[in-house]
């Protein structure tokens, strides 16, 4: 039997920037003169921009202000990713799956600028089967283009997400497709596993330590 092709989330799950996006959030919609609590930010962190918006300001304000407060967003995300690291062991879980025989799609809606960012912080160009960017899907998490996306890239099959958010479980739940979490993303063991999530680690390494109990044998 064919190990499943591994559909890795980047922001949050493999580099440590969910807190960075969330201060973005938070000043871009302060920009428009709402202001959205910075938590309420970071419990949409997953989403891409085309649905965080409408889902914490309104679909009127969205119409109005979206397309701003996403590029401002961005601009304001661009002054902090120089602080974004990758997470401990990230390569290494990139190396363990491939040594099981699984294809590895790094799967983000990121601008294609970010994730050059985060494959060159990852050192995973030689080693991913593929990427995605925002130029690939018309709508984002939860919604389940991306993951759909990722695993186009190596000619379909079946697969295994592995994510750190709600939004990741939900997406990849609506191809029949499993997800490991790990809390990388701050959210916590019950509402990952209540959305749905296989198994949840602490950690990349701890996730490392437990892959032969997850989907992934």
């Amino acid at each position: 039997m064919s190990a499943p092709t591994a559909i890795l989330d980047v922001d949050g799950t493999l580099v440590d920037s969910n807190y960075q996006h969330a201060l973005a959030w938070y000043r871009a919609f302060r920009l428009k003169g709402i202001t959205i609590p910075v938590w309420r930010c970071h419990r949409a962190i997953g989403m891409g921009g085309d649905q965080l918006v409408r889902h914490l300001a309104g679909a009127g304000f969205d119409a109005e202000h979206g397309d701003e407060v996403r590029a401002a967003e961005h601009t304001l995300f661009e002054q902090m990713i120089h602080e974004v690291q990758a997470f401990a062991g990230a390569r290494g879980l990139i190396e363990d799956l491939k040594s099981r025989g699984c294809k590895v799609v790094l799967a983000s809606s990121a601008k294609s600028v970010d994730i050059a960012h985060f494959m060159d912080l990852l050192d995973a160009r030689d080693l991913a089967d593929g990427w995605t960017d925002s130029s690939m899907v018309q709508r984002t998490k939860p919604e389940p283009d991306l993951v759909k996306a990722a695993l186009d890239l190596v000619g379909g099959g079946k697969g295994v997400m592995i994510g750190d958010s709600t939004w990741d479980v939900a997406a990849a739940k609506k191809l029949k497709i499993p997800t490991v979490c790990v809390r990388t993303g701050g959210f916590g063991v019950d509402e990952l596993r209540e959305a749905g999530a296989t198994d949840v680690f602490d950690s990349i390494e701890e996730l490392r330590e437990g892959l032969s109990k997850t989907p992934f044998g």
